[in-house]
């Protein structure tokens, strides 16, 4: 869980050494044959590490469990991992909250102009405020939702409470969608042009690359504005560079880009009308530790030999 800038957060270590003896994945690499006589059964995943590949899971006989910490599993490898009977796990619902709200406060920094805002009224250089200078709002306005799973409904409960009307694409009609009065689309295409606020929150598939690329763009309002808060590659970076500079939409607002970080001097973090956070949308000690925990309880029902709590579907 290091990492060049940081150590491993302590609050989450704690939690790991009272439950799962832990043998890093860097002492293993350096010397494989200290752990010829231990049965590792598991691998826990933070935040895309380490990488499974068929070389690391050719060198761990007993392996039985990739424990996701986090809802995504795109940098997994499931189907190799599943062919030799090796389950995978993730951490939905723990993380819902904490990512619609960092979602309902970049909907907001996009709405309001926030940090634009605060750059120009913090800068050594202002001397006199903008008192003329207004923005657009959220109330009585219409946010789509790219992939209305369960962070994509929580998204639309707080949005609701804004008094923001709902609409959603999905593959398929959510049975629940009255419960925020939201309006069914299949058709995304159809969905855009009718959205003042528009927030990806699609898992990354092979089908969901660039599901917003720059057909989607252009039939977006010129007044909208793009949120994601899913995986980078949703989104048509270069598109979306085009689209923002020639007024094609209003503003994005990113926790997710691709890669991560952007090179610095990429465009979009050059632009007065772009808001970039660190994929942080699951960075409160509550959700994080959440998501600790639900990995413990994965692999410690694999040791067990019961149902996992959160095992990925087999495709």
């Amino acid at each position: 869980m290091d990492t060049d800038l940081e150590k491993a957060p302590e609050h989450l270590m704690s939690l790991l050494r009272n439950q799962v003896e832990v043998i890093w994945i860097d002492e293993f690499l350096e010397e494989p044959g200290k752990f010829h006589d231990v049965k590792i059964m598991a691998i826990m995943i933070f935040h895309g590490k380490p990488k499974v590949t068929e070389e690391l899971v050719e060198k761990l006989p007993h392996l039985k469990l990739v424990a996701v910490f986090g809802a995504g599993y795109n940098n997994v490898d499931t189907k190799m991992l599943q062919s030799r009977n090796i389950k995978v796990s993730n951490t939905p619902k723990v993380l819902d909250d904490a990512c619609a709200n960092q979602a309902m406060l970049l909907i907001l920094a996009a709405a309001r102009e926030f940090i634009r805002d605060v750059k120009r009224t913090m800068a050594p250089t202002t001397t006199a405020l903008l008192k003329n200078h207004v923005t657009v709002g959220v109330d009585k306005k219409t946010l789509g939702i790219v992939g209305m799973g369960n962070i994509g409904l929580a998204i639309a409960k707080r949005a609701k409470a804004f008094n923001m009307t709902i609409r959603y694409h999905n593959r398929n009609k959510r049975t629940d969608d009255a419960e925020v009065d939201a309006l069914f689309h299949r058709n995304l295409n159809v969905m855009l042009p009718l959205c003042d606020y528009v927030i990806v929150t699609v898992s990354l598939t092979a089908a969901t690359r660039a599901i917003i690329g720059r057909e989607q763009l252009d039939l977006m309002k010129t007044s909208a504005a793009l949120i994601n808060v899913s995986r980078g590659a949703t989104v048509d970076h270069d598109a979306l560079v085009q689209v923002l500079r020639s007024g094609g939409i209003r503003f994005a607002a990113l926790d997710v880009t691709d890669p991560e970080p952007l090179p610095r001097g990429h465009p979009l973090l050059g632009m007065d009308n772009v808001v970039v956070t660190g994929h942080t949308s699951s960075a409160t000690y509550e959700s994080r530790g959440g998501m600790c925990q639900k990995s413990i309880d994965n692999v410690v029902a694999m040791w067990r030999g019961a149902e996992l709590p959160s095992e990925v579907p087999r495709y």
